[in-house]
């Protein structure tokens, strides 16, 4: 889920109290402000090289085709003519600087986490359009909150690459989205709201066999497969205390949830070994497999002292080993791996001239 990115840590840096006293060491902090080929900090160095996609709104949570060759990814570039998120596919080697790219959603509604099927040739999505033709209405900003809207009429469609629906995978009451596919390209897993409590479910990539996976009071989201689909990364806000327990039952029943306290979770396919990976304070989301299996990406603020930045981070499967990845000064997320492990897309405000744009990069990966 995407909402306004940069919104998300300017108002995290206004109502995020200083919370050194959680933070973990990692073996490097950023001790410069100099970047290396316009776009890459020196400490960076799991970049080889990097190259900027596009130049405009906000552009996030794009995902490879399993061959590789091309990318969807959301967007709500003003310039390209939409009013909120829509879904676009481009070429894995194209940018998009000067033209706009086709449109592979409805262009009504809002839509959310597209994610190729095997074929290459279709995608999964989630989308409000069946809710109305307009863009649901943002949340009203409350005072010292910042919060992400539960659109209700979200559900989870499947559609070609001329975007053209060709089927509707969940038809219960509620919020259905966040899918993504398994790299065996038999599953699929998404957050819902059908029993009350935003959890995790997975189903046959036709909208067969579905079965609960958490069961935890909490946001349980943004979930990805292990490149063997043998384990689920995902985040979540497991509220603990009765204060914390009303505060989130009392947003939930106004379809919103609050993010700013988020940590990354991981268990089987079938939901058993459930383990919590990450105890950093803060917002620990967008997680994603390295190519190994044995480490997760994810973007924290968990070291910043007023709520951002926001960087890329690496660690280990039993917890251990943190390391930064990126060293930027803003934002950096949603990092996603090539099937063939050799390059990385994610979301950044670096090089956007001090504004608001969050645009995406293509990095090369090296270990």
């Amino acid at each position: 889920m995407k909402t306004n990115i940069f919104s998300l840590f300017v108002l995290l840096a206004l109502i995020t109290s200083c919370k050194n006293d959680k933070k973990e060491s990692v073996d490097a902090k950023t001790s410069a402000t100099k970047w290396v080929d316009s776009l890459i900090y020196p400490e960076e160095t799991h970049f080889k090289s990097i190259k900027q996609i596009t130049f405009g709104g906000d552009n996030a949570e794009a995902y490879w085709s399993f061959d590789d060759k091309q990318l969807i990814f959301q967007s709500n570039n003003k310039a390209w003519n939409v009013g909120c998120d829509q879904m676009f596919l481009m070429n894995a080697d194209e940018t998009f600087k000067d033209k706009i790219p086709p449109m592979i959603s409805t262009g009504l509604g809002r839509t959310t986490c597209a994610y190729f099927l095997p074929d290459n040739k279709s995608f999964v999505y989630g989308s409000t359009h069946l809710g109305g033709d307009e863009c649901p209405p943002a949340p009203l900003r409350r005072e010292g909150k910042y919060v992400w809207p539960i659109y209700p009429s979200y559900d989870i469609f499947i559609a070609d690459l001329e975007g053209n629906i060709t089927a509707q995978l969940t038809t219960e009451p509620g919020y259905d989205a966040e899918a993504t596919v398994s790299p065996k390209g038999d599953k699929i897993v998404f957050t819902s709201m059908r029993t009350g409590d935003l959890e995790l479910f997975t189903m046959n990539i036709d909208g067969s066999d579905v079965k609960q996976i958490t069961n935890q009071l909490g946001y349980d989201g943004g979930a990805f497969f292990s490149p063997d689909g043998t384990k689920l990364i995902f985040r979540s806000s497991r509220p603990k205390t009765e204060e914390e327990i009303k505060e989130y039952q009392d947003l939930l029943a106004e379809g919103l949830v609050q993010p700013t306290e988020m940590e990354l979770y991981i268990c089987n396919a079938d939901g058993s070994d459930l383990r919590q990976l990450t105890n950093l304070g803060n917002a620990n989301w967008s997680p994603f497999f390295h190519p190994s299996g044995e480490k997760v990406l994810f973007s924290s603020n968990f070291e910043a002292e007023r709520g951002f930045p926001f960087n890329l981070y690496m660690i280990d499967l039993d917890g251990k080993n943190l390391k930064r990845v990126t060293h930027g000064e803003t934002f950096d997320a949603f990092p996603v791996f090539s099937n063939d492990g050799k390059k990385l897309i994610f979301s950044s405000n670096r090089n956007n001239g001090g504004g608001h744009d969050t645009n995406l990069f293509i990095a090369e990966w090296q270990d």
